[in-house]
C-alpha cells in the first residue's frame, strides 16, 4: 500500500462547498419562518436550529467513533485527496483488501465524510450567525435590544479550533487525549450555543431572569463544574475502550476495589493502547480509568438530584428540575447497559446524547439564573434588561 499524506487541501473548495450546501436548507428554513421576525427572534431561531444541528453532529461524531470510522479517511479534510469516497474507490478498494476488517473500508469512509460534511455545515451555519449578528448590532434603533455579536463570534472561533481538534483526531490516529478534547470541544461549542440563545430569549422578552436562592444556585454551579470533568473521565474510558473493563454492577471483577494501575491509566499524553513509554497498557490500567468514572458518577448524580429537588420547590424552575430528574436517571441506565449488556452501540450513543442533553439543560439554566434572595415560598423573576 503507498503512504497517504496526513494534509491534503486539495478539496477543501468542494468540502466548503458542500458545507453550504448542507446549511442551505436550515437557513431557508429560518428564512422562511422569521422573514417577518424582528432581529433577535431570527438571530435566536437560527441560533437554535444550529444548536440542535450540532447536537446531532456530536451524536453522530459518538457513532464514528464507536463503529470504528475515525480513520476511515486516513487524511485531511477529504478521503484520499478527492471530496469524497467516490473519488477514493481504487484507495479504499485497495485498503479494505489488504485489511478487510481494517479501520479503511467503504461504509467506514462514507460514515467519516458524513461526520465532516455535517461538521462544516454547522461552521457555515455559525459564520452565518456571526456575520447577522454585526450586521443586526449595526442597525439603527437596534442597539439596545441586540445581544453583543462577540457572542457568535467567540463561537466561530471556537468552532474554527475544533475543526483542528478534529483534523488532529485523525492525523494523530485517535491519540486518546486529542479525541477527549474533541469530544470535550463539541460540548462546549453546545453550550457557548445555548448560552447564545438564552441571551437572545433574555434580549427579546421570551423569557425573564430567575432568582434562585444563593446555595440552590450555588449548588448548581457545582454540579455543572463536576458534570464537565465527569463528561472528560467518560470520554477518557470510551477512547481507551475501558468501558468493558468492569462488566459487573455495583461490583467490578467481583470486588469493590479491583486491581488498578492508576499511574498508566492516567498518564495522558501516550498513543492509544500504549503507555508513554510505548509499552501495551494494562488491563489495571483499563481497570482505573473505568472505576474512576463509576465513582464520579456517584457523586455527580448525587448532586444532581439534590440540585433537581431543589430546583423543584421553585415554581418557576419546576419543568426543569423534571428534566433534570429525567435526565440523570437516563444518563444512569444507559451508563448502567453498557456494561452489563457488553457496551452496544445504541446504549453508548445513548449516553453519550444524555450528557450532551444534560450540558444543554444545565447552561440554559447557569445563563437564565441569578443568585438571590427570594422569598422562602417561592423564586422570583426580574424582567431582563440585556443590552448590546
Amino acid at each position: 500500500m503507498t503512504e497517504v499524506a496526513l494534509y491534503d487541501f486539495g478539496p477543501t473548495g468542494r468540502l466548503m462547498l458542500m458545507g453550504v450546501l448542507v446549511a442551505l436548507g436550515p437557513l431557508a428554513w429560518v428564512w422562511l419562518r422569521q422573514r417577518s421576525s424582528d432581529p433577535v427572534r431570527r438571530l435566536r431561531t437560527l441560533t437554535l436550529v444550529t444548536l440542535f444541528l450540532t447536537f446531532d453532529l456530536i451524536v453522530f461524531g459518538a457513532f464514528t467513533r464507536l463503529s470504528d470510522s475515525g480513520l476511515g479517511c486516513p487524511d485531511w479534510p477529504g478521503c484520499y485527496g478527492s471530496a469524497s469516497p467516490l473519488g477514493a474507490r481504487e484507495e479504499i478498494t485497495q485498503a479494505q483488501t489488504a485489511l478487510p476488517t481494517g479501520p479503511v473500508t467503504h461504509a467506514k469512509a462514507w460514515i467519516e465524510m458524513v461526520h465532516r460534511y455535517l461538521a462544516t455545515g454547522v461552521g457555515v451555519l455559525i459564520l452565518t450567525l456571526a456575520a447577522a449578528s454585526w450586521w443586526a448590532s449595526r442597525r439603527p434603533g437596534s442597539a439596545g435590544s441586540i445581544v453583543s455579536p462577540w457572542w457568535p463570534t467567540l463561537t466561530l472561533v471556537w468552532v474554527c479550533v475544533q475543526g483542528a481538534f478534529g483534523a488532529w483526531t485523525v492525523t494523530m490516529k485517535l491519540f486518546p487525549a486529542i479525541v477527549t478534547l474533541h469530544l470535550l470541544g463539541g460540548l462546549f461549542l453546545l453550550a457557548l450555543l445555548q448560552a447564545q440563545a438564552s441571551r437572545y430569549a433574555l434580549a427579546g422578552g421570551h423569557t425573564d431572569w430567575t432568582i434562585l436562592p444563593r446555595r440552590v444556585y450555588a449548588l448548581m454551579c457545582l454540579g455543572f463544574a463536576l458534570l464537565w470533568v465527569q463528561i472528560a473521565l467518560g470520554g477518557w474510558v470510551s477512547t481507551n475502550y475501558a468501558v468493558l473493563a468492569c462488566t459487573e454492577f455495583p461490583s467490578c471483577q467481583g470486588s469493590f476495589w479491583p486491581p488498578m494501575d492508576f499511574r498508566q491509566g492516567f498518564s495522558f499524553w501516550r498513543e492509544l493502547g500504549s503507555t508513554a513509554d510505548g509499552q501495551n497498557i494494562s488491563f489495571a490500567a483499563l481497570t482505573a480509568i473505568h472505576y474512576v468514572h463509576r465513582i464520579g458518577a456517584y457523586l455527580v448524580m448525587l448532586i444532581l438530584l439534590i440540585v433537581a429537588g431543589l430546583l423543584g420547590r421553585e415554581p418557576a424552575t419546576r419543568s426543569a428540575s423534571y428534566w433534570l430528574l429525567g435526565l440523570v436517571i437516563w444518563q444512569f441506565l444507559s451508563g448502567l447497559s453498557n456494561v452489563i449488556l457488553g457496551w452496544p452501540l445504541v446504549a453508548a450513543l445513548a449516553h453519550t446524547g444524555g450528557a450532551a442533553a444534560l450540558v444543554v439543560l444545565l447552561t440554559a439554566l447557569v445563563s437564565r439564573t441569578r443568585a438571590g434572595s427570594p422569598r422562602p415560598d417561592r423564586a422570583y423573576t426580574a424582567r431582563s434588561q440585556v443590552s448590546a
